[in-house]
């Protein structure tokens, strides 16, 4: 059995419904089927856009989940799709069979209301043309996103319970790229603390956020920070 290094304090997270340890890990005997439910939740959770889905050839074209289906006497291919079928059959995945091949849906409220608009033929982009497979390349590579507790560790210090709590609270309520740019204020202007960048993120749920902002603006957002409405939470 090959050695496992640990976790990394620069990896992204991948959001779990509870339903799943509830639920389907109880009831889940077939370890294949498992392993392509969790590939999917890891997978879609990743994508940005509007259209969240899998097409066979992403799951058969990842050579490493491929090799760690297993099989015995079946082949790959084979594992692959009996574990998508028991998935569709268990109801944890949706699937829309189309001229342009078999697409795979989370059973969640957005990937049941993507997986009707595309059955219905609402989705223009699904009528691909002929000899085309998906609607993007097989492969769509994940987008990386900052990892908040790696940004913190790097530029403010040690993370401790209470901080690691704040810290998965705005995970859930900004985008991940805020935290980045709040972060990089707080270091510009010698803040390094987390009331400072989560003030600045308060502050930028309620007034907007701009995308680009130089040195300047960062120094004087800074001050408005200490000086304005969120001065209390602000550690000098």
């Amino acid at each position: 059995m090959p050695n496992f290094n640990g976790f990394t304090s620069s990896e992204t997270f991948t959001q779990v419904p509870d339903s799943f340890f509830r639920k389907l890990l109880n009831e889940i005997d077939d370890l294949a089927e498992l392993k392509v439910t969790l590939y999917a939740l890891w997978r879609i959770a990743h994508m940005e856009g509007g259209a969240h889905f899998l097409c066979r050839t992403e799951f058969a074209e990842d050579a490493d989940f491929m090799r760690g289906l297993g099989g015995g006497a079946l082949s790959e291919d084979e594992v692959l799709d009996a574990a998508l079928e028991k998935a569709v059959q268990r109801g944890s995945l949706l699937r829309v069979q189309n001229e342009a091949g078999g697409f795979y849906f989370l059973n969640t409220p957005r990937g049941r209301a993507a997986a009707e608009s595309m059955q219905k033929g609402e989705w223009r982009a699904a009528m691909v043309a002929k000899n085309a497979t998906t609607l993007r390349p097989p492969a769509s590579p994940l987008v990386e996103r900052p990892n908040i507790f790696k940004l913190y560790e790097e530029n403010i210090g040690a993370l401790t319970p209470l901080i690691a709590d704040a810290l998965k609270d705005a995970e859930q309520t900004y985008p991940p790229e805020w935290a980045a740019e709040a972060l990089e204020i707080a270091v510009k202007n010698n803040k390094r603390n987390w009331r400072y960048v989560e003030a600045i993120l308060k502050r930028w749920k309620v007034e907007g956020h701009a995308k680009k902002q130089d040195r300047q603006n960062a120094q004087e957002d800074g001050r408005r920070y200490v000086e304005g409405e969120y001065a209390e939470y602000i550690e000098h």
